[in-house]
């Protein structure tokens, strides 16, 4: 049989001590942490796009790596980056992968045609999906790429563009069903607006809502039980996108009725490009119930895109898997690597290095993030921070049967604030580095 990576070796775990590039040192699959192995509290998935299909092209510039793996006929290329995907994933020890409809199969002359080469391409998928004991964690539809989606897909002022994508969406749905994935996801990768000047804002949301409550109805109509998602990101390629950050977009799911439906995939690079932190994001998603998935990866803080770097910041993974033991871990969801290889490092043993160092990266975050619960010196500070409101007026106010008047007396009787409580940020600050470092 053809080996599509002959000089990437199986890695497994060696320890911290090792000096093996091809080896974990931190992520270690079937160790049980907290009564689960680690790769149940990580759940990684390989992101098809950037990782069969990217090749370096950048706005500057033509590609630097070749994922045509020796074919040239769209069909048969597809064929192999099928076969290239799941012996990477064999090789990593990756259980899921995350995929667009036109990742796995190449666009037709004709809907029809596309349809008949994604039906084509999920049946072998299908079938090696089986003989490797891999699992989709999340299907969605590209409707970004294409000339047509020039000004959206569902926010598009042409109703004929609005219909191509409910048609394309439709297809997504059955293909993610077909390979029994638990997630499906709305990116808004061009649903916004460049000027207002010439843009309707209430007609592209609501009719964005409208193909997201067709997704969810038809969805279920055909056995889809999985998580709907929709993927918060500030702006790129768009001025302004209508999915802006966390809080936005659960704003706009209860104004249509979407709440109950979808929850939020975060992807660390985007929290950036909002103005917030990975922790912030992740943090309104679990108070608000709304915790999905994960898009792992980093940004570069200089850099105003969407660099998607493969994450290797330990304090960003650690502060993230906390919020993730917070939620009480992943249920549908996971770790999806929707991260690249840098436009110079072009070699196949990049990518599989780029995998090992952000698995690695994750792995020992899950470990940092368990440390410092068992620690419990953070969750004991905030809880003694708010204590005021544990008794007294402050437990009327905690379970709201406080009346304006009886604060006004209240505070009135105080005559001044005399104390208040140091946050002590620093010392938290060290404590993590104590817990990481010590």
């Amino acid at each position: 049989m053809k080996e599509y990576f002959p000089t990437i070796p199986k890695v497994k775990y060696e320890g911290s001590a090792s000096n093996q590039p091809f080896a974990f040192k931190y992520y270690n699959p079937d160790e049980i942490i907290c009564g689960k192995p680690m790769r149940e509290h990580l759940k990684f998935a390989l992101s098809y796009w950037h990782t069969l299909c990217g090749d370096g092209t950048d706005m500057f510039g033509r590609g630097t790596a070749d994922k045509s793996f020796g074919e040239k006929d769209p069909m048969e290329i597809y064929r192999q980056k099928a076969y290239a995907a799941f012996e990477l994933m064999d090789k990593l020890d990756i259980d899921y992968f995350c995929f667009h409809d036109r990742d796995i199969a190449p666009e037709g002359n004709t809907l029809k045609e596309t349809n008949q080469n994604l039906t084509e391409i999920t049946e072998l998928i299908e079938n090696l999906m089986k003989e490797h004991h891999k699992k989709v964690l999340w299907g969605t539809a590209n409707c970004f790429n294409h000339p047509r989606y020039m000004h959206g897909a569902g926010t598009s002022p042409n109703a004929d563009v609005f219909a191509f994508a409910a048609a394309q969406i439709k297809k997504a749905l059955e293909t993610t069903v077909k390979l029994g994935g638990k997630g499906y996801v709305f990116w808004g990768g061009r649903e916004g607006y460049e000027t207002l000047l010439n843009t309707d804002m209430k007609a592209e949301q609501d009719h964005m809502a409208f193909l997201m409550r067709l997704a969810v109805d038809y969805g279920r109509s055909i056995g889809f039980d999985g998580d709907f998602y929709v993927e918060p990101k500030p702006k790129e390629p768009t001025k302004h996108q209508y999915d802006f950050d966390a809080a936005t977009v659960l704003g706009f799911l209860r104004k249509y009725g979407l709440d109950q439906d979808f929850k939020l995939n975060i992807e660390a690079n985007h929290a950036t490009l909002a103005g917030h932190t990975f922790q912030h994001e992740l943090a309104i998603a679990r108070i608000n119930d709304a915790f999905g998935s994960i898009d792992a990866n980093q940004g570069d803080l200089l850099l105003g895109w969407d660099t998607d770097q493969f994450p290797t910041n330990v304090y960003e993974t650690a502060l993230c898997m906390l919020e993730v033991l917070k939620a009480g871990g992943f249920t549908n969801g996971g770790l999806n690597f929707d991260a690249k290889t840098r436009r110079g490092s072009f070699t196949p043993e990049d990518i599989a290095l780029s995998y090992i160092a952000g698995m690695d990266s994750f792995a020992l975050g899950l470990r940092i993030a368990v440390k410092l619960m068992e620690d419990g010196r953070l969750e004991k500070f905030v809880k003694e921070r708010y204590n005021s409101f544990e008794s007294g007026i402050g437990a009327k106010i905690s379970n709201q049967t406080a009346t304006m008047e009886e604060l006004e007396e209240y505070a009135i009787s105080l005559g001044e604030v005399s104390t208040n409580i140091s946050g002590k940020q620093e010392y938290l600050e060290s404590i993590i580095n104590s817990v990481m470092f010590g």
